[in-house]
């Protein structure tokens, strides 16, 4: 019987296949008391599956490569630390041990009381940790009842589920799963990022459908509307295929798009750049006609391991980053890591409160000037190789700047002493994502010969509104009249400045938000690879000027649906 449940669109696409239900992972097991002599060999039992659950990740964590080890590797990272927690560990085993509990009941019991102490917390970002606690426990308790033969198989299956970790969403791409619904969830979210970067289509907020549909049921999904349907009638079917073949036709209109300029209908040129952080990256980068890279993420070479990397190896990965684009820009951004992102090499501070907020960015670089130093030598010395750039996440204040650049000059003295070849006039800039950055970037602008507005981390800083929580999902928004005053504030003071000016959070990325972000004065993208045709093909539909003249309406709108109701006006000449 036909039905049709209500959700948000959260990755573009339609799918059509049989339901796989996932239940959610509060456990729901009743109480069981072990016999005294049984405790070992339950004791046992448990720390096998927490082992068989520490390889899972390390294996997965082992084979994710480009823009996929950014967006889940945090997350891997995380849930591992989780694994090792005394906290849980030992609570676990306390259960067993002292009220004779068998695995199953201990981790339902284990999981209240983490999640309790999280739940009661007044500070929202350790409120949303509660998921990665759901998610761990119920890794442990697949791997106790080795579920992992189950979800073999699974191509040609939408998964119905109560939320869905980043790392999922890449494990289940991998295993040919044609979509995603979801009970919570937001369009905002890390899982809902990387479905789309992965063109995996994705429904949330679906509560009905994870309570009513069943394992088998036949499900069509669109990505774009947020429309589920159970069991199509030939008119669905017949819609579905239609919009299957204008996916197509749309693809191959993309494809086409490969050597065409990134111009507006009125013949400006804008420069659109893609993120990167492997050569895989920036292999697709130069043959989707990217003017450069705009944000080369340096991370995945400190993380995951137990010591630093050298000089040398840094220096590899950036000459060849820069010998890869021939002759097109590299901007490379600097180590960002802080607590919430594990290393072993224990560059991170340990125990952060707030990662978030705490020690990360150009903060812990200065901290550990001696990492941040030998950086800054490979980078250098790459700039032999041709034209690059260096940007410094979480800038806040002008010392930041100023420290910087002395470190450059020493470093570049001390290279061409060495016999090395630097180039001169390396460019600085700074990643504006820090409201305070924003606001007062008037009397930094002279330290920086470029920005890079970093959104999302500037909305959720600036809205107090944690991108990755629920419950927040309608007050996180780009679509924010702060948002708006604050972005034109940033690119009116670079324009006045002649700085270079682009954004390279997802905002950027977002064909939607194309329209608003030239009409508030950029001229600078820097995107995924994977949506960077849906950018360019929104740049050429679009008169600049004409938005330009449409920006003091835009500004003026006192709300959400103010902004939505300027876009629906922005005249395109896309299809």
């Amino acid at each position: 019987m036909r039905q049709l449940f209500p959700g948000q669109g959260a990755s573009r696409g339609n799918a059509l296949g049989r339901a796989r239900v996932r239940q959610p992972h509060a456990l729901e097991v009743a109480e069981e008391r072990i016999a005294r002599s049984a405790v070992p060999a339950e004791i046992v039992r448990l720390h096998e599956a927490i082992g068989m659950v520490r390889t899972e990740l390390r294996d997965l964590r082992s084979r994710l490569h480009g823009a996929l080890a950014n967006e889940v590797g945090e997350f891997l990272d995380l849930h591992a630390l989780l694994l090792d927690d005394p906290e849980l560990l030992q609570g676990l085993d306390g259960l067993i041990t002292r009220e004779r509990y068998g695995a199953d009941y201990a981790l339902r019991m284990q999981r209240n009381r983490l999640a309790a102490v999280f739940e009661s917390m007044d500070d929202p970002y350790f409120r949303s940790r509660v998921e990665d606690i759901d998610h761990v426990i119920g890794r442990i308790h697949a791997a106790l009842h080795r579920h992992d033969a189950q979800v073999t198989g699974l191509a040609g299956e939408i998964i119905v589920t109560d939320a869905l970790a980043p790392s999922e969403v890449a494990r289940l791409h991998a295993r040919g799963v044609l979509g995603v619904v979801t009970a919570g969830g937001s369009m905002l979210s890390h899982s809902a990022i990387l479905a789309r970067s992965l063109h995996l289509p994705l429904v949330v907020g679906a509560a009905q459908a994870l309570a009513q549909v069943n394992d088998g049921d036949v499900l069509m999904i669109d990505g774009t509307t947020g429309l589920v349907i159970v069991d199509p009638a030939a008119d669905d079917l017949r819609a579905h295929r239609e919009r299957v073949r204008e996916g197509k036709r749309e693809r191959r209109q993309l494809h086409r798009l490969r050597r065409e300029p990134s111009r507006t209908l009125d013949g400006v040129d804008i420069r659109l750049y893609a993120n990167a952080e492997t050569r895989e990256d920036v292999a697709e980068a130069h043959a989707l006609g990217a003017a450069g890279v705009g944000l080369y993420r340096t991370e995945f070479l400190f993380l995951q391991r137990d010591e630093l990397p050298s000089e040398e190896e840094q220096f590899v990965a950036y000459r060849d980053l820069v010998l890869g684009l021939t002759g097109r820009i590299a901007t490379i951004r600097t180590l960002d890591v802080g607590a919430d992102k594990a290393d072993g090499s224990g560059l991170a501070l340990p125990d952060e409160p707030n990662p978030a907020l705490g020690v990360r960015g150009v903060r812990l670089a200065l901290r550990q000037r001696g990492v941040f130093n030998t950086q800054l030598r490979a980078i250098l010395r790459a700039s032999g190789y041709g034209p690059l750039r260096i940007l410094l996440p979480m800038v806040a204040r002008r010392e930041d700047l100023v420290a910087t650049r002395r470190l450059l000059r020493q470093a570049a003295a001390k290279l061409r002493r060495e016999g090395h070849a630097v180039a001169d006039g390396i460019a600085l800039g700074a990643m504006i994502e820090v409201p305070a950055a924003a606001i007062a970037l008037p009397a930094l602008i002279d330290l920086v010969d470029f920005i890079s507005i970093g959104t999302n981390d500037l909305v959720q800083y600036l809205l107090a509104a944690d991108r990755g929580n629920d419950a927040l999902q309608e007050l996180h928004s780009p679509l924010h009249p702060a948002v708006m005053q604050l972005l034109h504030q940033v690119l009116t003071t670079a324009q006045a400045h002649g700085r270079p000016a682009a954004v390279c959070g997802e905002m950027a990325g977002d064909p939607l938000f194309t329209p608003l972000l030239l009409a508030l004065g950029l001229e600078e993208f820097s995107v995924h690879p994977g949506t960077l045709l849906e950018v360019r093909r929104e740049l050429r539909a679009h008169d600049l000027s004409a938005l330009r003249r449409r920006a003091p309406a835009l500004l003026r709108a006192r709300d959400r649906a103010g902004i939505e109701r300027w876009l629906a006006s922005v005249p395109s000449t896309v299809a």
